[in-house]
């Protein structure tokens, strides 16, 4: 599972942001940051240059070092996620791709899951939990490739 960078940082941006009960407009004003573009941010369309982090980093009274620390925890813990191979004969009817020679292609449709950030997806004791969460989409069907 790959996550980009900047979908790492908005989670925690927002996280923190939502953690003190403030608005976007409220750490907008205070970063001196167009509330369009912050917003931009913490849902990881647009890539912060360190100058604006370390802004919205002091309005949220946040150290930029421990933004950063979890970010690089949140990250290493998505890297060492494994995916289970998929078994054929456990793929619904309506999620097979079928070649010419009834071969499966494809993945399979599993759920996708909901939490408060990446952070819940931290391994715990080199084990993971029974459900993987974050906030970065909403629940949705996703293909998983085999």
């Amino acid at each position: 599972m790959t996550v980009l960078l900047r979908e790492a940082i908005g989670d925690r941006l927002r996280h923190a942001r939502t953690n003190q009960r403030r608005t976007l407009r409220d750490i907008s004003r205070a970063a001196r940051v167009s509330l369009g573009y912050l917003s931009e941010v913490e849902r990881g369309q647009k890539e912060a240059s360190s100058e604006l982090l370390a802004s919205i980093c002091e309005a949220l009274e946040l150290p930029l070092g421990e933004l950063l620390h979890n970010v690089a925890a949140d990250v290493s813990a998505l890297d060492n996620v494994q995916v289970a191979p998929v078994d054929e004969r456990a793929v619904p009817e309506p999620a097979k791709a079928e070649s010419g020679t009834g071969e499966f292609e494809g993945g399979r449709l599993v759920n996708s899951v909901i939490g408060n950030d990446l952070a819940d997806l931290r391994v715990a004791g080199g084990m993971l939990g029974p459900a993987l969460r974050t906030t970065i989409s909403s629940p949705k069907m996703v293909t998983v490739a085999a």
